[in-house]
């Protein structure tokens, strides 16, 4: 690609004032653009636990543009979208990265959005079957906390998707995208979701703390190398990178966007040797959000230092 644009449609930090890098655009300038007269509460984007990124790319003068999740629910999506003056017509094609609710809650709202503004036409949803099982987390007492269930295939048909299910590996739009198969497990220490479950088909609740769904989205920006989207890393941040590296090989990683999943009990005991084994891969760029957490956060910074981490907020737009 010539260049990668990403914008943050829901994420869980609001951050109108921290200074930013100079391709960094901050919320303020991009809601003005789409039409705010005055600043107020108003005219601001909501911050919600979850992720949503609009990432397009553009090679030779053709945009290409992903929905990569949709955060928890419709509210965000809208309104966000809304204040940012996002055009949803633009938007190609939308993936699922896992069957959480937190991302993939808005999906029918945004599917919603997009078809109206396409007059009806539908919109390829990719997604594999993993994730569209119910799951819950186990308390200690043995009872069950469930999670909201995610859109079925059918509701996401009915919104205006055109659901492409699939295991395997592949390209998106063009060959503008990668969509990464089954994330391969290599360290010992990136231990997934601790505590939860889901319900197999013969009615049983099993350990599902691995979330073997998870995908990751890449894109390969000219000059610059491979930037990997990941949406919350249950299967470790450092086991997607490993995955996309050896996906690209010989072409570097240039910089990982999303959740690091480095939030919670377990997780931030694992914050020294995940950051230790992100300096493996001479990352460039490090835009941590939604699940990564503010330890891990300051942890990357203290590491990679203020000119390569960037930490995510809503509403902000980023080129690469």
């Amino acid at each position: 690609m010539d260049s990668c644009e990403v914008l943050v449609l829901v994420d869980n930090v609001s951050d109108i004032l921290s200074t930013v890098p100079e391709n960094v655009t901050p919320e303020v300038p991009n809601v003005v653009k789409a039409g705010a007269t005055e600043l107020s509460g108003k005219c601001l984007c909501c911050a919600q636990w979850g992720l949503s990124l609009i990432i397009s790319t553009i090679v030779d003068g053709e945009k290409q543009t992903l929905l990569f999740d949709s955060g928890p629910e419709g509210y965000g999506v809208d309104r966000n979208g809304d204040r940012l003056g996002v055009n949803f017509e633009e938007i190609d094609a939308a993936v699922f990265s896992h069957g959480h609710w937190d991302h993939v809650g808005g999906m029918i709202t945004a599917l919603g959005l997009i078809s109206a503004a396409k007059d009806g036409r539908k919109t390829p949803v990719f997604a594999n079957q993993g994730m569209f099982v119910e799951r819950a987390m186990q308390r200690p007492d043995g009872s069950r906390l469930p999670f909201a269930k995610v859109p079925s295939p059918q509701e996401l048909e009915n919104a205006g998707g055109q659901v492409i299910l699939g295991d395997d590996e592949r390209t998106l739009l063009a060959d503008n995208f990668y969509l990464s198969g089954e994330i391969t497990r290599t360290t010992s220490y990136e231990k997934g979701l601790l505590g939860q479950v889901c319900k197999i088909p013969e009615g049983d609740w099993v350990k599902d703390e691995l979330i073997l769904d998870e995908r990751f989205v890449a894109v390969n920006v000219r000059g610059k190398g491979i930037i990997v989207f990941t949406a919350c890393s249950h299967a470790g941040v450092v086991n997607v990178l490993r995955h996309a590296r050896k996906v690209f090989d010989p072409i570097p990683i240039y910089g990982v966007m999303g959740g690091f999943h480095l939030s919670g009990n377990y997780c931030e005991s694992i914050i020294p040797e995940t950051v230790a084994d992100m300096q493996d891969f001479d990352l460039r760029v490090l835009v941590p959000g939604h699940c990564t957490g503010w330890r891990a956060t300051h942890k990357l910074v203290e590491t990679f230092g203020e000119a390569k981490v960037t930490p995510s907020a809503v509403g902000r737009r980023h080129v690469f």
